[in-house]
């Protein structure tokens, strides 16, 4: 995935974000910034994926955005 586009709309899906990964607060998703490799390790952090397994979340998320 190409890092901007994360960054470019997090604005817009943070919130959505939040919704699909309940476990995530407002201060998290403040740290991230758009950052794919933030959100990486705090999925790994909250939920316990591993690396590949939340890049392949991320990504399957963000396939609606592309």
């Amino acid at each position: 995935m190409d890092p901007n586009i994360l960054k470019g709309k997090w604005n817009q899906i943070k919130g959505e974000i939040k919704m699909k990964w309940a476990d995530l607060t407002d201060n998290d998703l403040a740290r991230v910034e758009g950052s794919e490799d933030k959100l990486v390790g705090l999925l790994q952090e909250k939920y316990g994926y591993s690396r590949d397994k939340a890049k392949q979340e991320i990504q399957k998320f963000m396939n609606r955005y592309m």
